[in-house]
């Protein structure tokens, strides 16, 4: 007779309750106080490590002792993404409904690989990405009930990534690949060129494509890339535009490049992944413009709409080819409702298999907030960024270096890239603030990225109290 053996030591239902209690409060004490953290810590290279011990307890520990060491060990050594003052990179949006649709969606642990295998996480899903095009204001051929769809991916490198696997495919797959050419901006975003990579291409197979004044694709010079490759038997398959790059704002022209793509064969991914967010206000949907025209498109609510990443919103037109790449059947994942053809299996949609409960998070944030409540976020940021832009403007250092779109400034100090780089590293000295920086040009610019949930107004124009200061100093 086999040993009994004892089960783990799980927590019972009401410890689980206090402990749940006792993390809620904690994470509402740490967003209550995040503005009094330094933005970025000053932390050093194994400072955290030398924190832990050498090895896992052989015993279980109380939770509390766990809280104790996210004081500790965890918190002091984090940079803040979600403190006001945190204008680099891009935003990550955090929200109080997110994390509750994410709690939720951990302690359900579901899969949703088919929809058999969670009929309300693909449906909430399908509804929710169809729910964002009208939203949004976007082409209605995206829509589920045609030939086309949504899915929510893990990061828009991993749509992208999907969108050139379903671009090869329909050049002709892995039989044409050496002949295949990509093309993207040189300002685009590098997840096209690790996509190529991922999907088997070489280096010289994406052509990184010149900018014009404002750091947007040329489509002259695009046409001249496309004839070249044709001329040489080459097969153009793929064309990348941009709409807010991550260096500028940069909004590549989509009326021009969709008939270039198009005319060649090649399929038209547009990739938003920051500046799609912007879309829920219909005064700044002039900047997609020609997205009627591209085969995919994808935005990152968890950047600038209020959702916990990760959240990737992905459509595409056709979902033939999509699937068509991507889909393989074991026996083992056989299903009447799949087999029958009358549910969509998001695992075709995307690389991995497994995917969690995603739409949860977005779901909670579309019904806290509302339409206008979204609207309100974005305005409040790009109206904030504007302002920060005519101060910098009319500041006698300093100029800008590119356009301001929407929430992104972009600027450099008139005594060049040295006296630039000394400021940015004078401001985020401060604990205040965060900035990083670009080179547009080959010289070194300073980015402003206004979209942290807290952000308002107030916070901005503190950014440029700090600028005049140092300046002044």
């Amino acid at each position: 007779m086999t040993e009994s053996l004892e089960p783990p030591p799980h927590m019972s239902t009401e410890e689980f309750r206090q402990a749940g209690y006792a993390t809620i409060d904690w994470l509402v004490n740490h967003m209550e106080g995040v503005d009094q953290r330094p933005v970025t810590p000053p932390t050093q290279p194994g400072d955290v490590r030398a924190a832990l011990p050498d090895a896992a307890p052989q015993t279980g520990e109380p939770f509390g002792d766990l809280l104790a060491d996210m004081d500790r060990i965890i918190t002091p050594h984090l940079t803040q993404w979600q403190h006001p003052g945190f204008y680099g990179y891009f935003p990550a949006n955090s929200s109080p409904p997110a994390v509750l649709g994410e709690l939720l969606s951990a302690g359900l642990g579901v899969q949703g690989m088919l929809w058999s295998t969670g009929p309300a996480i693909t449906e909430l899903e399908t509804h929710l990405l169809d729910w964002m095009i009208d939203l949004c204001g976007l082409p209605e051929k995206f829509l589920s009930t045609g030939p086309g769809g949504g899915v929510i991916q893990d990061s828009a490198s991993s749509a992208t990534l999907c969108a050139i696997l379903a671009a090869r495919h329909r050049a002709g797959g892995a039989s044409v690949l050496p002949r295949l050419r990509a093309y993207t901006s040189a300002q685009a975003h590098s997840s096209a060129e690790k996509g190529c990579l991922v999907a088997g291409l070489a280096s010289d197979q994406l052509r990184l494509i010149d900018t014009d004044k404002n750091f947007a694709m040329n489509p002259q010079a695009l046409a001249e890339a496309i004839a070249q490759d044709q001329a040489d038997g080459l097969v153009p398959f793929f064309v990348m535009a941009t709409v807010g790059t991550t260096s500028s704002g940069a909004v590549d022209p989509l009326p021009k490049i969709a008939p270039l793509a198009k005319a060649a064969g090649a399929w038209l991914h547009v990739d938003a992944a920051w500046a799609g967010s912007a879309g829920v206000c219909p005064e700044y949907r002039e900047i997609f413009t020609g997205l009627d025209q591209a085969d995919s498109y994808v935005f990152n609510p968890h950047k600038w709409l209020l959702t916990n990443f990760d959240c990737s919103l992905f459509w595409v037109a056709d979902a033939g080819p999509l699937t068509e790449a991507l889909s393989i059947v074991p026996e083992y994942l056989r299903n009447p409702a799949s087999e029958a053809g009358a549910v969509i299996d998001y695992r075709d949609w995307q690389v991995p298999l497994g995917r969690r409960f995603r739409s949860l998070k977005l779901w909670f944030v579309l019904r806290s907030y509302g339409v206008e409540g979204l609207q309100a976020h974005i305005r409040n940021h790009v109206a904030a960024a504007q302002d920060l832009a005519k101060q910098v403007a009319q500041h006698p250092q300093l100029e800008l270096a590119a356009p301001p779109t929407l929430a992104l400034v972009c600027f450099r100090h008139l005594d060049g890239d040295q006296a630039s780089e000394d400021l940015l590293q004078a401001l985020n000295a401060t604990g205040e603030v965060l900035l990083t920086h670009t080179k547009l040009n080959d010289r070194y610019v300073l980015r402003v990225a206004v979209g942290a949930t807290q952000t308002t107004q107030s916070h901005v124009q503190h950014l440029m109290d700090l600028i005049k200061e140092l300046l002044d100093a």
